[in-house]
């Protein structure tokens, strides 16, 4: 499908197993991605999340309300061609990870980045032996080498699809450590997000909500939680 402004034409998405791989097809017809690559995912369950966007759809395709279709095709058509640059660009968030800048006032939000960021700190150390400093302000810190080796290496195992995923969990909090820990379960998506949103919910207390704001917000942490499922779901066993 070249047109991505068309209308609903199908009647059912399907799921077919062919050379180990799972196609999404539209009735007869092959779901294909942007650059026009068959959609052949490796477990049944992410296929199965792929199908259910397309089955649920009414009306116009808008690939924006489509998560884990935009991810399955961020994979085939993005990533798996550069894999290895695309991992060195989401292993970079180490280098000024958000959760080693802290607030040097008000104190009380000093002490709530502390609180949240330092355990996350303290199991990346342990997870990876990447031990991160920290630091006060906005001015740039560099951080141990070694450390920033070990987050890369990490990284650098994530498959196609696994990484178009993982990608998101990085962007969108802003913090690789972040990124890793949730996909590692060490803590939740919406975790995370509260994790990643300190100074942002501190204003919001301060200074009241805003509602455009407090939307585009929703819609990132939809997109963390649907991206930390999809992960799931490539991992998942046939």
């Amino acid at each position: 499908m070249a047109e991505w402004s068309k209308r609903r034409f199908w009647s059912h998405a399907g799921i077919s197993r062919r050379n180990g791989r799972y196609i999404i097809s539209l009735d007869a017809e092959n779901l294909k991605t942007p650059a026009q690559s068959v959609v052949a995912l490796p477990t049944r369950a992410s296929a199965a999340l792929v199908a259910r966007e397309w089955d649920e759809l009414d009306g116009v395709i808008r690939l924006e309300e489509m998560p884990n279709t935009r991810l399955a095709f961020t994979a085939i058509d993005k990533v798996a061609p550069s894999r290895k640059h695309v991992a060195a660009e989401v292993a970079e968030y180490g280098e000024t990870d958000l959760i080693c800048y802290r607030s040097e006032s008000p104190p009380e939000l000093a002490e709530r980045q502390e609180a949240a960021w330092n355990p996350l700190l303290a199991w990346c150390d342990n997870e990876f032996g990447a031990k991160l400093r920290k630091t006060r302000g906005v001015y740039f810190l560099e951080q141990p080498a070694s450390g920033l080796a070990r987050l890369r290496r990490a990284v650098a195992e994530f498959g196609e699809f696994e990484l178009a995923a993982f990608s998101e969990l990085v962007t969108l909090t802003g913090s690789l450590v972040l990124g890793l820990a949730a996909e590692r379960g060490f803590i939740s998506p919406d975790e995370a997000w509260r994790a990643s949103r300190i100074d942002e919910d501190w204003q919001f207390e301060r200074w009241g909500d805003d509602a455009e704001a407090l939307e585009v917000a929703e819609s990132r942490r939809r997109s963390l939680v649907a991206a930390h499922e999809f992960l799931e779901a490539i991992r998942s066993g046939d």
